[in-house]
């Protein structure tokens, strides 16, 4: 049985659910107990569960994630709520000197089972280090694993596989999406794989690739596109920043001949250029023009009134599909 949920309220009902399985699962952020954190993903949940299980933490982010991580290492399972992803730079030493490295450095004697979930990107007016996309530092680590989702489905099985994965998953939710619109999520626990992309529009054209809020942009793109030019453009979403779906890439890439990238983070050194040496490196003979990147500019995400021009836009998007296929 299912019932249509929006992207926060699959997130809470992952969490609620997975609390109810297992009592080693518990919750720490700032303001997430008496207030049901910033976006309100963990509201009701102190009531169910009581202060030892959602914890209420002080304004500390590297004394959050340093104490999840002694926490996953002493038989829990944490999930730590930073409140914004640019909020997570002070607890960036713990997360990659020791979250990320702790099976390693013990040789597999230890390891740290733990989801930092935290919102990222732009679009909602937020202020600044509100809208940051900086999956690159993430996924740039070996030992951790990084995730976007762009559907509510995708977001509770997604965190219901990262909340069971023995090691650190850094979990970006894109929040200017979390409310814009709700599909069929099944009521009971399901996972959806860490590591698997997703074809969410069949195409033979040309080959979008996207994660997050991003997804919609290009699924809205190739609609426009097929009606207007009669072009036929694949979307697939990447789901999982780290490790990428090579073998997805490739097989799309093998069929369309073209490909476009469409990310909000930065241009430079982005996970677009990841994805273009994966085609170089195994589809290149394929490839009927070079790839094309539609991103964010390299410069901080701009105030409240110059925002949009920032983010990538259907347009952009429509007319990196037009000189992909036109070159």
């Amino acid at each position: 049985m299912s019932r249509k949920l929006t992207i926060i309220q699959a997130i809470t009902e992952a969490m609620d659910q997975k609390m109810s399985e297992d009592q080693r699962v518990m919750l720490l952020g700032e303001d997430i107990g008496v207030n049901g954190g910033v976006f309100r993903a963990t509201d009701g949940l102190l009531e169910k569960y009581g202060s030892d299980r959602v914890v209420d933490t002080p304004l500390a982010e590297a004394g959050i994630i340093g104490s999840a991580i002694g926490l996953g290492m002493n038989g829990m399972i944490p999930i730590v709520e930073i409140q914004f992803l640019a909020f997570i730079y002070p607890g960036f030493e713990q997360i990659v000197s020791h979250a990320a490295r702790m099976r390693y450095r013990t040789r597999g004697q230890y390891h740290v089972p733990m989801v930092i979930r935290t919102p990222y990107g732009a679009g909602i007016r937020g202020p600044e280090l509100h809208s940051e996309s900086v999956e690159t530092f993430f996924a740039h680590v070996p030992g951790l694993k990084v995730v976007a989702p762009s559907s509510p489905y995708d977001a509770k099985g997604l965190l219901i596989s990262a909340i069971e994965d023995p090691d650190p998953v850094v979990f970006l939710e894109p929040t200017k999406i979390y409310r814009a619109f709700k599909e069929e999520v099944p009521e009971e626990m399901y996972r959806v794989p860490i590591g698997k992309a997703k074809v969410v529009r069949e195409g033979s054209d040309v080959s979008i690739f996207a994660w997050g809020a991003m997804v919609r942009v290009a699924e809205d793109a190739a609609k426009q596109l097929e009606r207007e030019r009669g072009w036929s453009c694949e979307v697939v979403d990447l789901r999982t920043i780290y490790p990428l779906d090579r073998d997805a890439i490739v097989k799309s890439v093998k069929k369309t001949g073209r490909a476009l990238v469409v990310h909000e983070a930065h241009k430079t050194a982005g996970m677009g250029a990841e994805i273009i040496s994966i085609i170089n490196e195994e589809a290149l003979i394929y490839m009927k023009a070079p790839v094309k990147r539609i991103a964010g500019f390299d410069v901080p995400v701009p105030q409240f009134s110059i925002e949009d021009d920032y983010l990538p836009t259907s347009e952009r998007v429509k007319q990196g599909i037009a000189q992909t296929i036109q070159f």
